[in-house]
């Protein structure tokens, strides 16, 4: 029972502390929402507009068409609510492969388990385990439209098998559901100034537009985490071994705000049932003029990071970011620190968090890690 307690818990903090506000936007598989790779968790949960990585299919796979290498693989470890227990975890595996110069195609995985759960009836029962997770397995496909930006499509397959089963209870199938992404990147070439170089870099990503997702026939629909991320930095090329990057997100869910319909002065369950009739496409449009408290809450419902990444000599880099979210709308805020390491075609990144909520985050003092080979040919792209 202890550990069923604890999958309460974890529900709990994946909601966003709804419960705290009843305009707070909750959604099915939260966990494709989680930074799965240590070198965008180390720039404040960020990756739409940084330069190109093996991690790129989670937030723009636009960038692929711009990697510098053949090939890479990418395989990342995030430990969750480390705090409470050891077995809930995000694994991510991804793989990119340049076709030619001017596209490439990838493929990921990312798998949340949350653990063993062991289900009794009473003290003598012998119990049974459940293994509760859930995974998006994608693909990707990349093109440059021009020498400086490119646009991508994909595709996702969701599975959710979080129901737990109970006596006489013959549908505890897991939920799925499909959805696509539409990304664009822009890279400059390289620019002399005074006493540097620069580059900018620009990108966006609408990810996770597809149907809702269900777990009993004819139950709630709930609706995916579509998401708009749009973000800008620049690349300060101060010599040939020295590179500071700066960078800027902005995120937000293109998810209806939960709502009094009826006026009564409390979101109840026949607001709910409202709420539930609304389309997964109709949903996306009315995302951007539906927060009761007008255009202000609106506002509230974009997160927004800075993050920072100085590379020496392309085989030691250092980074920081901060990630914020209004109050009224999930209460996340955090700074975040990262490092990593190359040496030949292998790169290790880790990174840590430090909450500056008054809500506790799950991956609070938590060490993130990720692994990165890159493989095969050089590209070399215009400059």
């Amino acid at each position: 029972m202890k550990k069923l307690a604890i999958f309460i818990v974890s529900a709990v903090c994946l909601s966003a502390t709804a419960q705290q506000n009843d305009r707070v936007i909750t959604t099915a598989v939260p966990f494709l929402t989680i930074a799965a790779d240590a070198r965008s968790a180390g720039m404040g949960d960020m990756g739409v507009a940084t330069s190109t990585d093996a991690f790129a299919q989670q937030w723009n796979p636009a960038k692929f068409a711009f990697a510098e290498r053949k090939m890479g693989i990418g395989l990342s470890y995030t430990p969750y609510l480390e705090s409470i227990i050891t077995d809930i975890s995000l694994l991510n595996a991804s793989f990119y492969n340049k076709i030619d110069e001017q596209s490439a195609f990838a493929i990921g995985l990312r798998y949340f388990t949350l653990g063993e759960i062991e289900l009794r009836q009473f003290a003598n029962d012998p119990g049974t385990l459940a293994k509760p997770n859930e995974l998006a397995l994608d693909g990707s496909y990349s093109l440059k439209l021009s020498p400086t930006f490119s646009m991508a499509v994909g595709g996702r397959y969701i599975r959710s098998n979080l129901k737990l089963p109970q006596n006489g209870d013959v549908d505890s199938r897991a939920a799925s559901s499909f959805a696509v992404d539409v990304a664009g990147f822009y890279r400059s070439r390289e620019i002399a100034y005074n006493t540097f170089d620069g580059r900018w870099r620009a990108g966006f990503d609408i990810s996770n537009l597809g149907g809702k997702i269900q777990y009993d026939n004819g139950g709630q629909e709930n609706f995916l985490p579509t998401n708009l991320k749009f973000g800008l930095g620049f690349d300060f090329i101060l010599d040939q071994d020295n590179v500071l990057g700066l960078t800027s997100e902005f995120n937000k869910l293109l998810v209806p705000t939960p709502q009094d319909f009826n006026g009564d002065g409390t979101i109840d369950s026949i607001d709910n049932e409202q709420y539930q009739q609304i389309g997964f496409l109709s949903g996306v449009f009315k995302s951007f003029g539906d927060a009761p408290g007008g255009f202000g809450e609106e506002l509230k419902e974009f997160t927004w990071a800075l993050g920072a990444e100085y590379t020496y000599q392309d085989a030691f880099m250092v980074r920081t970011g901060y990630f914020h979210e209004s109050e009224q709308k999930g209460s996340r805020k955090f700074f975040t620190l990262g490092a990593g390491f190359k040496f030949k075609a292998a790169q290790i990144d880790l990174s840590y968090l430090f909450s500056t909520s008054q809500v506790k985050n799950p991956l609070e003092n938590t060490l993130r890690f990720s692994l990165t080979f890159s493989l095969g040919e050089e590209f070399l792209n215009d400059n």
